[in-house]
């Protein structure tokens, strides 16, 4: 399976809500990221659905974010 299979398939977290955000990221600006971009987009990934929903619509600063932060 290639990278951006796997990805896609990562993006499909069973509500609809992040399936959308994720999944259209993916399509239109994850190939244009550069490599750090793309590292935090697989660090998103591997949140829990809840920190990961928190994250992304309310600007939440992740616990497992490390130094950066999201």
């Amino acid at each position: 399976m290639d990278e951006l299979a796997k990805l896609r398939w990562q993006c499909r977290r069973g509500s609809k809500e992040l399936d959308l955000l994720l999944q259209r990221y993916l399509e239109t600006d994850y190939v244009l990221a550069d490599e750090a971009g793309k590292a935090r987009f697989v660090q998103l990934l591997a949140l829990e659905d809840d920190e990961l929903l928190g994250v992304l619509m309310r600007g939440f600063r992740s616990q497992n974010a490390g130094e950066g932060g999201f």
